[in-house]
């Protein structure tokens, strides 16, 4: 789900060459997606199999480790922009992933039932949370900061920069997809050190590629003020010292809380409530109508984006599972491994982002362009319709038979388009409609509003699979069993969604009154 920026025309931008600077961020978030990707093509799986947790205990660590993964970009742009920042930001990022990743490689010996029935846990459990929380903290760092870098590249009005932020934009989805082919297979195929090994490799590459071309930054990744880094503040302790140590005690506190769905739930609820009670007494206090109304729209469109993303974040759990356990994936006789499969997201906007880009000119034109909101119940509509697709493979499976492989990609395909309506047309939003001071707090409450989506759709995933079916039934990974726990969940996922796309509908008319001279 890598869609980060509105997407131009490429060809729109003028033939001299890009800054080289470009091609180094380029690299490195392409090979920093590949790790991450490459870990989230096999984690379900690993959850299930090695540490055989069940189906709901495995959703709620998948949905915790996204949420965070959301959620702690927030701290790393404040700590790049006001200290480190981009280069030694994403640095220690870089580092801490190279080890979270593989750290991962580290499996231990699998969990298994002994003789008595009782479950012994794998030996290499409290090394898979700590990994995963060095991950966490690492992408945290490195994610928002090696964007900025991308933006600092071109002047303000350059017209080669949203043609710059579109080649960014594929490399993202290119080190996503292939993530997917070659992680999923080698990890199926040869084992989870090799599969988590072979992402770690990924973002040591990037690493790599990022120190060597420094030189090509032009000096803006730089920290604002090096010398008040290298200030002692405390004891022997210099402020650039006391930040890696307490990025080292957030990896701890996060290796902590990871298992505990309840207590993320809980954080994730109470920043937003506080972010959202701040906004309300700027509200209060601002002057100006135009800019509450604005921040208004701003804010129920990201409510109305965490509507979407909880439908579309089950990419990586139940789907998988759905791909893995009830999905036909024989294709010329050669069987595909289900966790490849999730390249089929990036694949697609890879071939459709241009195609998106042509037809919103072509309507701007025109003057037939959508509004915003109007995009975003678009969104919603097609993720809704994607979870159709997925019911009505399960209907025409007839109970224990397998699902068509082709019904499982109409829904990526469906997904994907409705992605391209809401993710980058509202990160766009959110610039226009923000103030100044506030853009930065309003993206961060964007990516949270994502977190808090991928905790409700593990939660949703997860009872799912409690309810649907008696334990000792899912357990044995019965058919039918499976057949009903799916068919359950997606329909109560596409009613969201289509309830959602009905709700932003209606509320269309006043989102543009408030939006005033935004489209």
């Amino acid at each position: 789900m890598e869609s980060t920026v509105t997407i131009p025309d490429v060809m729109d931008s003028p033939a001299r060459a890009h800054p080289r600077g470009l091609y180094v961020c380029f690299f490195t978030e392409m090979w920093e997606r590949f790790s991450f990707y490459g870990l989230k093509a096999l984690l379900i799986f690993y959850l299930t199999e090695h540490f055989l947790f069940s189906d709901t205990q495995a959703t709620n660590i998948f949905g915790n480790y996204f949420a965070l993964v959301y959620a702690l970009p927030i701290v790393g742009g404040v700590v790049a922009d006001k200290y480190l920042g981009s280069k030694r930001a994403v640095t220690l990022g870089a580092i801490l992933l190279c080890l979270g990743h593989f750290g991962m490689a580290f499996e231990g010996t699998p969990a298994y039932i002994n003789a008595a029935g009782v479950k012994v846990e794998s030996t290499g459990l409290t090394a898979f949370y700590l990994s995963l929380s060095l991950i966490i903290v690492g992408v945290g760092l490195l994610k928002p900061n090696i964007s900025s870098i991308v933006g600092k590249l071109y002047e303000v009005n350059d017209p080669r920069k949203d043609a710059g932020f579109t080649i960014f934009y594929m490399g993202i989805n290119l080190g996503a997809a292939l993530a997917a082919l070659l992680c999923g297979y080698v990890g199926q195929t040869y084992g989870w050190p090799y599969g988590f090994g072979l992402a770690g490799l990924g973002m040591l590459l990037g690493l790599l590629v990022f120190l060597s071309g420094q030189s090509w930054l032009q000096g803006y990744a730089e920290a604002p003020d090096s010398g008040a880094l290298k200030l002692r503040v405390w004891v022997c302790f210099t402020r650039e010292q006391l930040i890696y140590l307490g990025c080292l005690v957030m990896v701890g506190l996060v290796s902590l809380i990871i298992e505990d769905h309840a207590l993320v739930g809980g954080l994730l609820g109470l920043t937003f409530i506080g972010i959202g009670l701040w906004l309300l007494w700027y509200c209060l206090a601002e002057v100006s109508q135009s800019v509450k109304q604005k921040l208004y729209a701003a804010v129920s469109l990201t409510l109305m984006s965490t509507v979407f993303f909880l439908c579309f974040l089950q990419s990586g759990s139940s789907m998988n599972l759905f791909a893995d356990r009830i999905t036909d994936r024989l294709v010329f006789g050669v069987e595909i491994p289900a966790p490849m499969l999730q390249s089929l997201n990036s694949i697609f906007i890879i071939l459709l982002a241009p195609l998106f880009a042509k037809t919103w000119q072509w309507l701007i034109a025109r003057g037939r362009a959508p509004s915003t909101p109007m995009k975003f119940s678009l969104g919603l509509l097609q993720v809704g319709l994607g979870f159709a697709a997925l019911v009505a493979g399960l209907h025409f499976a007839n109970g224990n038979q397998q699902v068509a492989l082709g019904w499982l990609v109409l829904a990526y395909l469906l997904h994907t388009s409705g992605e391209l309506c809401i993710s980058p047309i509202g990160l766009s939003m959110i610039t226009k409609l923000s103030p100044p001071r506030l853009v930065g707090l309003m993206m961060g409450l964007w990516f949270l509003g994502s977190a808090i989506a991928e905790y409700i759709a593990a939660l949703l995933a997860g009872n799912a699979a409690a309810n649907a079916a008696p334990a000792e039934v899912a357990a044995v990974g019965a058919p039918l069993s499976q057949h009903q726990i799916f068919i359950s969940l997606y329909l109560d996922i596409m009613w969201i969604a289509f309830a959602g796309a009905a709700l932003t509908l209606a509320l269309t008319p006043l989102l543009k009154r408030w939006m005033r001279d935004i489209d």
